[in-house]
Formats: structure tokens, C-alpha cells, sequence
């Protein structure tokens, strides 16, 4: 197996880091200025988290961290003027559900701190101006993929859920986020 062997093992982190880098490409290619770097960075973060994991989950982890937080000041950046009582509290529930599926998955209080910047990213995501369908449902499987490797952990086996879905649902939430973002940041430089 490919990860068995010193070389593998760079391989694989660089085949894993390549992915969401090469979103990250994308998105510094077809955006401009300060608040579009924001998220570019962001995204790089979490290519490099992809990579760290591969050597550390506490390394990764601090990368993925440090990605949700440059990504809520970029939302932040972008909030709707009005959002619906709905929407509000929706999204209270939401960051307050993520750490809490964090801890209630690993048993580990750490990984439920962590969930709290996951859930902030949600939340902010889904308050952002950028469209729900793909920003915000790429969010939610981003916490979907987590929540997946949280399991290996804790109380409840869910496999073979994680060896099959974390990778899927993980690069499918980072295509929608950035897709999503890309094209109404153009659409706002119009």
C-alpha cells in the first residue's frame, strides 16, 4: 500500500493537500483584492491541513482551526443586511449542534473546542451573503466529513460510514464552498 512507505506517505499528503490547493489556485486565479485573499488563504490553510494530518491529527487539527477562523472573517465580511428570525436562529442551533455532535462522536472535550470554530464557520457561512444551496450546503458537509472522523474515535462505531464518506463529502463541501464564493465575488466585481 502506497501509505506504508516513507515516499508513500509524502505522496499521499501531497495528492490530499493537492485537492483543496488546487481550489485554492482557482480561487486566487479568478478573484481579486484583500477580502478575496482572506478566503484564498483560508482555503490554503486547509490544504495544509490535509497534508499536517497525514503526520498529526493535533497539527492537522491547529491548520483546520486556524482555516475556520480566516474564513469567518471573511464572511463576516459579506453578511446578509437583513437575515429571517429563521435564518437566525437556525443558525444559533447549528453552532451550538456542531460542538456538541463533536463531543457527543469523540467523547474528547478538545475535539468539541475545535467543533466550536467548525460550527462558527457553519454559522457564518450560512448568515454570509454568498447562495445557501451551494456556500452553506458545503459547510454542512464539511461538518458532516468531521463529524465522520470524530466517530473513529468515541462511543459509537459508525463504520465503514468514515472510510467511505469522509473524503467525498470533505472535497465536495470545499468545491461548493469555493465554486459558490468565486462566482458571486465576480458577479460583485461586475
Amino acid at each position: 500500500m502506497l501509505s506504508d512507505t516513507a515516499l508513500g506517505g509524502l505522496w499521499l499528503m501531497a495528492i490530499k493537500a493537492s485537492a483543496v490547493g488546487l481550489l485554492a489556485v482557482y480561487a486566487a486565479h479568478r478573484t481579486k483584492g484583500l477580502r478575496s485573499g482572506m478566503f484564498v488563504f483560508a482555503l490554503a490553510l486547509s490544504a495544509l491541513g490535509d497534508a499536517l494530518i497525514e503526520l498529526s491529527l493535533v497539527a492537522g487539527g491547529a491548520a483546520f482551526l486556524a482555516s475556520h477562523l480566516v474564513a469567518i472573517l471573511f464572511y463576516r465580511g459579506y453578511l446578509r443586511p437583513e437575515p429571517s428570525v429563521a435564518r437566525k436562529w437556525g443558525t444559533i442551533l447549528l453552532f451550538l449542534a456542531v460542538p456538541l455532535g463533536c463531543y457527543i462522536l469523540s467523547g474528547d472535550w478538545t475535539i468539541a473546542l475545535y467543533g466550536t470554530a467548525l460550527g462558527g464557520m457553519a454559522m457564518a457561512a450560512w448568515l454570509s451573503l454568498f447562495p445557501q444551496w451551494r456556500v452553506g450546503l458545503g459547510a454542512l458537509l464539511f461538518v458532516f466529513s468531521d463529524w465522520l472522523i470524530f466517530s473513529r474515535f468515541g462511543p459509537y462505531d459508525l463504520a465503514p460510514l468514515p472510510d467511505l464518506l469522509v473524503w467525498p463529502t470533505y472535497y465536495l463541501g470545499q468545491l461548493l464552498i469555493a465554486t459558490g464564493v468565486v462566482q458571486t465575488l465576480r458577479r460583485f466585481r461586475r
